[in-house]
């Protein structure tokens, strides 16, 4: 049994976070930059507000290419983010959040503490803990 392993112990906490108003394409950019399938988008009080994924840009541009607008010529990262964001809370055992990874079919979550953004966690760090656990025996 995997010991008790929480995903404050294993998330990333230092963050790229985008704010509503940020542009759709520097963003979707700063995503490919950095490696990134998802970052959280934050309003000007630091609240979690929504969630910008790789399958948001590609839903933009399609849409953009539908309404035959010029690849690339505006929006915000509001006007397509994900608002409904699963989250898992900073103390969820490893275990929860592999079950939330699988039930969701999410790469990457936000981590939360009393509601505020503390971190993000992702498949791989989850694979990292298990990984972690194997070697300590």
């Amino acid at each position: 049994m995997l010991r008790s392993v929480k995903a404050q112990d294993y998330m990333a906490s230092k963050l790229v976070t985008f704010s509503p108003e940020t542009d759709l394409f520097r963003a979707l950019m700063t995503l490919r930059e950095y490696k990134l399938s998802a970052s959280p988008v934050i309003s000007a009080d630091g609240d979690l507000v929504g969630l910008l994924s790789e399958v948001d840009g590609l839903r933009a541009i399609l849409s953009q290419t539908y309404h035959e607008e010029e690849m690339g010529s505006g929006g915000k990262v509001e006007d397509y983010m994900s608002r409904e964001v699963d989250t898992v809370n900073h103390d969820a055992d490893i275990i929860a959040v592999s079950k939330t990874f699988i039930e969701k079919g999410r790469r990457c979550l936000p981590v939360v503490k009393a509601g505020k953004l503390v971190g993000m966690i992702s498949r791989a760090d989850v694979l990292r803990a298990v990984e972690d656990f194997a070697n300590d025996g």
